[in-house]
């Protein structure tokens, strides 16, 4: 293995594959305009910043991004916040749209075929090592230790996986392993999982991060391509074929989740609903959150928006502009409102006499005087009109905007227009 090493880490030989394409259909009208990887995240960034900054932070310079639908305010934002990389340097950043490379159906068929039509283009860069991630998961893993036990256990794919409550893991890949972390069987969204030996309440779910040798992953990837009975996807065909024909190994997230002093426990979630997706956003209001966002050692790198810092104006009883437990966002402007529990984007601007509580309120929200908004999320550029109630009548909420089982209401500007109608 030091040989393996004595031309430096193993993320220099390392390329980063983002699969960036998904729809993110139980976001519902969140994703109207956007993929899943392009939704806001934590006050500034967006979702896909997080495997993106895993991937910098691990020394990879080397990184493609495959996008399908809705992907322009994804491409736009990869296009200003990704384009540091200098091929001088040996480094390239690749944004790769479906654009018939091998075929002329057009679309990516699944997450394998959004790998296989890109392979000439992976190819020119001579990567030994493609580590393939989700675009769509918020967590901090450090790439260059799971590389390690890739190349320390001569695997042909090493698997990030996480411990879930066995009944949460339907909707995840989840494997059994032996005590050498050695992938036994590996089941896609399975409707009922297989637990953990001594753990009958848990299960191994996996991340959606494989390690390949390339070569490798270039032979499997013609192999499934080949295949009439393939539906070209990673969990369901590839990772299930090399469990029974080759060496599949588990690398648990414990293992190199990246954590400050601050951080209790492993960080990793899937922020796919519109309730994971507020509760996920509101952990970082919390004295101690789960996520760091301040740990300088690990930086989540974005586009950097040019913006004058957050103002707090009137001081006066009943129209005092403040903030507790909340995230607020450089160009905000609290106007005699009180925000508790929240975070607010770049460029909210909350008028006066109103309260917003628990609220997620994306970049560049107007809120109109008077308005009380409790257990929201308020897309991107909403106006929302003076004295506007919500979280407060549920069954009103309903009849009006987008409400969860955890009565957590999305509100969007064509709900807003329909109020006026």
């Amino acid at each position: 293995m030091e040989g393996n090493r004595a031309h430096g880490p193993l993320a220099r030989h390392a390329m980063a594959y983002v699969l960036a394409g998904g729809r993110g259909s139980r976001l519902l009208e969140l994703t109207d305009t956007r993929a899943k990887p392009a939704v806001y995240f934590g006050g500034k960034s967006r979702i896909i910043d997080f495997a993106l900054s895993n991937a910098l932070n691990s020394g990879i310079r080397r990184i493609g991004v495959a996008t399908q639908y809705k992907a322009h305010s994804l491409i736009r934002h990869l296009g200003r916040g990704w384009n540091f990389f200098r091929p001088e340097r040996n480094e390239s950043f690749d944004v790769l749209p479906a654009s018939q490379q091998v075929s002329e159906n057009g679309w990516y068929a699944g997450t394998a075929d959004a790998v296989y039509q890109n392979i000439a283009i992976i190819r020119d860069y001579h990567p030994r090592f493609i580590v393939l991630l989700a675009g769509d998961h918020v967590y901090k893993q450090d790439y260059e230790l799971m590389l390690q036990q890739h190349v320390d256990q001569g695997a042909d794919v090493t698997v990030g996986c996480l411990e879930v409550p066995r009944m949460e893991a339907a909707g995840f890949g989840v494997m059994a392993v032996d005590e050498d972390d050695r992938i036994l069987s590996f089941l896609e969204k399975p409707a009922d999982p297989p637990a953990m030996p001594g753990k009958p309440e848990m299960a191994l779910a996996s991340m959606g991060i494989y390690i390949f040798e390339t070569q490798f992953l270039f032979e499997q990837l013609r192999r499934d391509a080949a295949d009439p009975h393939s539906s070209h996807d990673f969990g369901k065909d590839v990772i299930p074929y090399i469990v029974r024909h080759g060496k599949a190994v588990a690398h648990p997230f414990s293992r190199s989740c990246v954590r400050s002093s601050d951080e209790a426990a492993p960080y990793w979630r899937d922020a796919g609903t519109l309730d994971a997706y507020w509760e996920s956003n509101l952990d970082l209001c919390d004295t101690v959150p789960g996520l760091d966002l301040y740990d300088r050692d690990w930086p989540i790198w974005t586009y950097g928006e040019i913006t004058p810092p957050a103002k707090f104006v009137h001081d006066e009883d009943g129209r005092r502009g403040r903030a507790t437990n909340s995230l607020v966002s450089g160009g905000c402007i609290v106007s005699g409102s009180d925000i508790s529990c929240s975070l607010l984007f770049t460029g909210v601007h909350v008028h006066s006499y109103g309260a917003i509580r628990k609220a997620v309120v994306l970049p560049y929200v107007e809120v109109g005087r008077g308005a009380r908004l409790a257990d929201v999320i308020i897309d991107r550029g909403v106006r929302i009109p003076e004295g506007l109630v919500v979280g407060e009548d549920p069954e009103h909420d309903a009849a009006r905007f987008r409400r969860t089982a955890k009565g957590v209401s999305l509100i969007t500007q064509p709900m807003i227009d329909r109020l006026r109608n």
